[in-house]
């Protein structure tokens, strides 16, 4: 089930796949958080009560910056990566922050070397910058951090 972030209205919730190959259905609901809701969104992937992924859109109403918002930790239970769950929550951020937030565009940081280019790159991100040996994992082993953008939304 996805459960999305939002100041008003109810909860409700949508069945994820139980099966590997079938795919993440999205729908809209509210999710309580502590933080403002105006500034960051939560959205949430259940199977059953079990929670299979989340992610974050964080957005800063400041009028220079206010028609982006920022993804962050985009991640998905082990037990159920493969079945779709990052991409359906991705879908739904999409459609949060187009519909409910406003925005015109999506930022992203991710991990390079890790085959996270090529998932951002079928959702319809693309790359527009690296900081190189930005992550440092251990004293000698570092990687880059990859900027994408979603643009239009």
């Amino acid at each position: 089930m996805l459960d999305r972030g939002h100041q008003l209205g109810r909860r409700r919730r949508i069945p994820l796949p139980t099966r590997p190959r079938q795919r993440c259905r999205t729908g809209r609901g509210q999710a309580p958080r502590p933080s403002p809701p105006q500034h960051s969104r939560l959205i949430t992937a259940r199977f059953d009560d079990v929670l299979a992924g989340w992610v974050v859109l964080n957005h800063d109403p400041y009028r220079l910056v206010g028609h982006w918002g920022t993804v962050n930790h985009l991640q998905a239970h082990p037990e159920f990566r493969g079945r779709g769950v990052g991409s359906a929550l991705m879908r739904e951020l999409r459609k949060l922050a187009r519909n409910d937030v406003g925005l015109e565009q999506l930022n992203l940081a991710a991990r390079g070397e890790e085959g996270l280019e090529d998932f951002y790159s079928r959702l319809g991100r693309r790359e527009v910058g690296r900081w190189p040996g930005a992550l440092r994992l251990a004293p000698d082993d570092t990687l880059d951090e990859v900027l994408m953008l979603l643009d239009p939304l």
